[in-house]
């Protein structure tokens, strides 16, 4: 079987360091699923709006081959314990493949979808497209494993001026970003300076009790 892209996604995420951990958390981000020539057609997307989530299979395309492991180490449980790589969201996997749930905001047929909480970087290829049905693909009383431990998300002070022109969504987009903590989770030096690319600024940000100080908004670099 030879996985051809449909789509790539257009996000405002350059690099994987920033992307949400759990895209649902950040509704507030808005990318753009852009359909290759083949598809794109109007047939292709008829009945799509009756729909308001959309299940997207798509590739870790910035992975190195063969990047993977059996036990990783995941961020809920502090990068100290390892759990089989199974068991977890790792993108380094076996076969490089993410599942992810996406809310419609629009549809432009035969073009793009937009669509908001995507958890992935710009230009990720984009293999299917399923519409999410609740009574068959929620499951409300289903385990929820390690990821049931409490999560303290971090509390997000800008302490820059905003640059003139970004719009409440972004800005807000931005906060949910950094609430849910993009730093490995091995590391929580204060005086550390972090930087993330959210387009079309690089931001940068400390971490102090809890907190992610916004410092400072860089145009970023094409």
């Amino acid at each position: 079987m030879n996985l051809q892209p449909i789509a790539y996604l257009r996000s405002p995420f350059a690099d994987k360091f920033g992307v949400p951990r759990q895209g649902n958390l950040a509704p507030h981000v808005i990318s753009d699923i852009v359909f290759e020539p083949a598809y794109s057609q109007a047939e292709c997307l008829r009945g799509i709006e009756q729909f308001s989530h959309l299940w997207l299979i798509w590739g870790f395309h910035c992975n190195e081959e063969g990047q993977w492991h059996p036990t990783v180490r995941p961020p809920r449980l502090g990068g100290n314990e390892r759990v089989g790589v199974f068991a977890t969201r790792s993108p380094f996997r076996p076969n490089p493949l993410g599942l992810s749930v996406v809310r419609i905001a629009s549809v432009d047929p035969g073009v793009r979808i937009r669509v908001s909480g995507a958890d992935m970087v710009d230009g990720t290829p984009i293999y299917d497209i399923k519409p999410y049905i609740p009574y068959a693909d929620a499951v409300p009383d289903a385990a929820a494993g390690f990821t049931a431990q409490p999560w303290n998300p971090l509390q997000v002070r800008i302490r820059a001026h905003l640059p003139a022109g970004v719009t409440p969504e972004w800005v807000e987009g931005l906060r949910e970003v950094l609430t849910q903590d993009p730093r490995p989770a091995y590391q929580n030096t204060p005086d550390r300076l972090y930087h993330i690319v959210y387009l079309p600024y690089e931001v940068s940000f400390r971490v102090e009790d809890g907190v992610a100080n916004v410092l400072s908004f860089t145009p970023a670099l094409p």
